[in-house]
């Protein structure tokens, strides 16, 4: 085996789990689940069978990734944060083939207990704050907070909030890194 699992983890056969990765206590992960290199997978998570998970991504304790949510590459999930996976959910009515995909991309951050309501796409390197609930695609490098969740700013890849408006043209630098990233009408790119 090339990923740690902790004795209590529960690991379906046909799972796929990259090398380097660490699955902690009470973790399970169904058989159709196809996780990535280096990922760690907090206390209690719960992977379902129609997940991809990429490399490097942390899924903090208590978290559940069910069907139809695809994370990629270096993804951080908060602790207690909320995917769905159907839209108008009723316990009398079976709705499985009506799960909508919801998309992470790289490097974005989902704050602790935040929702993010099935269906949307996350931009790389979006930034969603703690208890904000998100309930449409978030734009690459958005910082997202609230209830709706409602843009204020733009974050470097590092994890910095840059100094941009929320549209228009303009460029920031990152304070860490010396990156300049550019904003063109309401898009951020980084630029080199």
């Amino acid at each position: 085996m090339s990923y740690y699992q902790h004795e209590s983890a529960i690991i379906d056969e046909g799972a796929e789990i990259g090398e380097g990765s660490r699955v902690w206590h009470f973790v399970h992960v169904c058989g159709g689940a196809k996780i990535g290199k280096g990922v760690s997978l907090g206390q209690n998570v719960f992977v379902g069978n129609k997940v991809k998970i990429g490399d490097n991504c942390k899924v903090q304790n208590n978290v559940s990734v069910y069907d139809n949510v695809y994370l990629e590459d270096g993804v951080f999930c908060g602790p207690s944060m909320v995917f769905t996976n159907v839209y108008n959910p009723r316990s009398l009515i079976e709705r499985k083939n009506e799960y909508l995909d919801t998309v992470v991309n790289k490097g974005a951050s989902l704050g602790a207990n935040c929702t993010i309501v099935c269906g949307i796409t996350i931009g790389e390197y979006a930034f969603v704050g703690a208890g904000a609930v998100v309930n449409k695609d978030v734009p690459a490098y958005a910082l997202m907070v609230g209830v709706p969740a409602r843009q204020i700013g733009w974050m470097s890849e590092h994890g910095e909030q840059l100094n941009l408006p929320l549209e228009g043209e303009a460029t920031a630098v990152c304070s860490h890194t010396g990156i300049t990233y550019t904003l063109n009408g309401q898009t951020v790119s980084k630029k080199g």
